[in-house]
C-alpha cells in the first residue's frame, strides 16, 4: 500500500481554474479578466476536512517516477483509504521544470497522447499532459480515453479532460489552470470562487453521464497554479463549497515552477 499524505475535507472545503464552459462543454470553462481560466484556473500542505495539516509526501516510500521536471510534495497519495471513503480529499505537490525547455518526448506515452489527440476545445493540451503526467508518475495512472474519445449519454453533458485507470479504478479526471493575468499578479479568492463551483458542479454532471461503455465512479479536479500564492487562493475558495458539490471528488493542486510558461 502506498504511503499517503492526506486530509479528510469537511462540510466545507477547496479548489480552482478552467478549461471551457457551456452545455456539452469541456467540464474546465474560462474565465477572462483576473483569472485566466483557458478552455480548459506548494510548497505547503494538504488540507482536508478536519483541518488538519500533513506534510508527508512520499509516495511508497520510493518517491516519484523520473519525469520532465522535479516533483516535490504529496505524490503517491491514492490508496484504499481515499477509495473506500466518500468524503473529498484535497492534496498538494509542486512541479519545478527548472531551465528546461518543454520537450514533449520527456513526457510519459500517455502525456503524448493527449498532446497528438487534442482536446475538445481551447488552448489546454500541454496542461492536461502535464496533468496526466503528474498522476502517471505518482499514481502509476493509466491512459484509458483522452477527452475527445470519452463517450456520453447526453449530447449535452459536460466533460471531463481523461479518463484514467488508478488502482485499478476507473477515474474521470478534469485539469484546470490557477492563475491571474498578466501573470505576476496575484490570483484572487473572490475570482476563484465561482470558477472552483462550476469546475465541481461539471464534474459531477459529467460523472452522472458518462455512457456505459466508459464509466467512472471517482474524478479528480486537478488544479495547475501558476504560483504557491494561487495555491492558497484556490484553497481558500474551495474552502466555501458548498459540501454536496464538493461531494466525494479528489481535488490536487500542483504548483509549476521554472520554465513554465508553456503551461500559461
Amino acid at each position: 500500500m502506498k504511503r499517503k499524505s492526506w486530509l479528510t475535507v469537511v462540510a466545507a472545503c477547496w479548489v480552482l481554474l478552467c478549461c471551457d464552459d457551456g452545455g456539452g462543454g469541456d467540464a474546465d470553462a474560462d474565465i477572462d479578466a483576473d483569472i485566466d481560466a483557458d478552455s480548459d484556473a506548494d510548497s505547503g500542505s494538504d488540507s482536508g476536512a478536519d483541518g488538519d495539516i500533513d506534510s508527508d509526501s512520499d509516495t511508497d516510500g520510493t518517491g516519484p517516477l523520473d519525469g520532465f521536471g522535479t516533483l516535490s510534495g504529496d505524490c503517491g497519495f491514492l490508496d484504499e483509504g481515499e477509495w473506500g471513503s466518500t468524503e473529498p480529499f484535497l492534496f498538494r505537490n509542486v512541479l519545478d521544470f527548472g531551465t528546461a525547455a518543454f520537450d514533449p518526448t520527456l513526457l510519459s506515452d500517455g502525456a503524448q497522447e493527449i498532446l497528438e489527440e487534442g482536446t475538445a476545445g481551447g488552448s489546454s493540451g500541454e496542461s492536461e499532459a502535464v496533468s496526466y503526467d503528474i498522476l502517471y508518475r505518482c499514481e502509476l495512472a493509466d491512459l484509458l480515453l483522452s477527452e475527445t474519445e470519452v463517450v456520453y449519454n447526453d449530447p449535452d453533458s459536460q466533460r471531463i479532460d481523461y479518463l484514467a485507470s488508478i488502482d485499478a479504478r476507473n477515474v474521470g479526471v478534469s485539469v484546470t489552470r490557477a492563475y491571474h493575468y498578466p501573470p505576476a499578479e496575484p490570483c484572487v479568492v473572490a475570482d476563484l470562487v465561482d470558477l472552483i463551483d462550476r469546475k465541481l458542479v461539471d464534474i459531477l454532471d459529467a460523472e452522472s453521464h458518462a455512457d456505459p461503455s466508459n464509466p467512472w465512479t471517482r474524478s479528480i479536479l486537478h488544479v495547475i497554479a501558476y504560483s504557491a500564492q494561487c495555491a492558497d487562493a484556490a484553497v481558500s475558495a474551495y474552502e466555501t463549497i458548498d459540501s454536496a458539490v464538493q461531494a466525494d471528488t479528489i481535488v490536487v493542486i500542483t504548483v509549476t515552477e521554472g520554465a513554465d510558461e508553456f503551461i500559461y
